[in-house]
Order: structure tokens, then C-alpha cells, then sequence
């Protein structure tokens, strides 16, 4: 079972695809959001989330304030399931009478996704963007993603790579620099930011 940790939609739970996605558990989100909120990047940002799976790293981001996340998922059904939350978590912003942030889901390969926002609007348009790929892509890919995201981060924003303890650090690109590691159990994570 999958569930919102905190904020508006807080204890309520999430679908989960049937299969090819692997949740964040609980443990490691609540970690990832006590960064970002020690980090002020939170509440009203705009929160960018790559193989989003069930959508529960972005939807986490949306019940506690986030203004505006976008959920990125090729899987048809997994993009279904990331919709069907998103409206979960929507609702309950109606039910709280709260202003309810923006949520989309783009049923897309990442790269395509990455390469046709820079293209519609080059400037930076992301706070937080969370990649959260399968363990089995490529280093080369998730390299070439880095790489395009560059560009299209704000300033004092931040990227979270979440792979297996036995994957590699990340091929950080020009223009982004690692800023801390931390692992939980068999998950790593990496986190990033734009290079002063």
C-alpha cells in the first residue's frame, strides 16, 4: 500500500500499478521531503517528476504545498493510475476547501518530454525535479536527462536522483553539481543543484 504521508490529502492512499513500477516507500519519502522543506523547497514550487510510476513522489509534493507538480510517465497504464491519484489528491483539496495546486500527467518518454519543454519554453521552469527511473535504465540515459534539464532548472532549485544502492553516482553534467548522498536500506539518493 502507498499513501500520502503528509499535508491536505495526508493518510490517503494511493493505487499502485499492478506492475513495472517500484514505490518509494514511506520512509525514504518522508526523508526526500524533510530535505526539501529544511531546503524551502516546497511549499508554492513547481515540482517536476520523471518516471513518475504511481505519482506518489510528486502527489506527496502537491498535498504539502507545492503549487504546480508534473508527473511524467510513458506507461500507459502506470500514466492511468498517476491520473486516477492525481484526482485523489485533488479532491481533497475541494474537500478542505484549500486552493487546489496544479497537476498534470504527461503520458510521455522522459527525453521526449525533457527535449519538447526546453523547446517550448527555454527558460527555467522547474524548483524541484525527482528522478526516480527503473533500476535497469542506462547510466548513458539518465546522463543524457540530467543534461537536458539544465536549462530549464531555477535558480536555487534541485534535483533528486533515487536508484539502487548498487548503481553508480550519476554522470552529473555541466551546470549541475552534487550537493549530498544519502542512502536508506538499498535506496540512494542523490541530490543535486544548479553549479554557482
Amino acid at each position: 500500500m502507498t499513501r500520502i504521508i503528509a499535508g491536505v490529502a495526508g493518510s490517503l492512499r494511493l493505487e499502485v500499478p499492478k506492475a513495472g513500477t517500484r514505490p518509494t516507500s514511506d520512509r525514504v519519502r518522508e526523508a526526500i521531503f524533510s530535505t526539501l522543506g529544511s531546503w524551502d523547497l516546497v511549499e508554492g514550487t513547481r515540482v517536476l517528476d520523471l518516471y513518475a510510476g504511481s505519482g506518489a513522489l510528486a502527489l506527496e509534493a502537491a498535498s504539502r504545498g507545492a503549487a504546480d507538480v508534473t508527473l511524467v510517465e510513458k506507461h500507459p497504464q502506470a500514466a492511468e493510475v498517476a491520473k486516477r491519484n492525481g484526482r485523489i489528491v485533488a479532491n481533497a483539496f475541494e474537500r478542505a476547501s484549500e486552493s487546489t495546486p496544479r497537476i498534470e500527467v504527461v503520458r510521455q518518454a522522459v527525453q521526449a518530454f525533457v527535449a519538447a519543454a526546453a523547446e517550448r519554453d527555454p527558460s527555467p521552469q522547474w524548483d524541484v525535479v525527482l528522478l526516480d527511473p527503473p533500476y535497469d535504465l542506462s547510466e548513458q540515459e539518465i546522463a543524457e536527462n540530467l543534461g537536458a534539464l539544465v536549462p530549464l532548472l531555477a535558480p536555487g532549485g534541485a534535483v533528486l536522483v533515487e536508484r539502487s544502492t548498487r548503481s553508480p553516482e550519476p554522470a552529473w553534467p555541466a551546470g549541475i553539481e552534487l550537493i549530498r548522498e544519502k542512502r536508506y536500506g538499498e535506496t540512494a539518493l542523490w541530490w543535486a543543484e544548479l553549479a554557482a
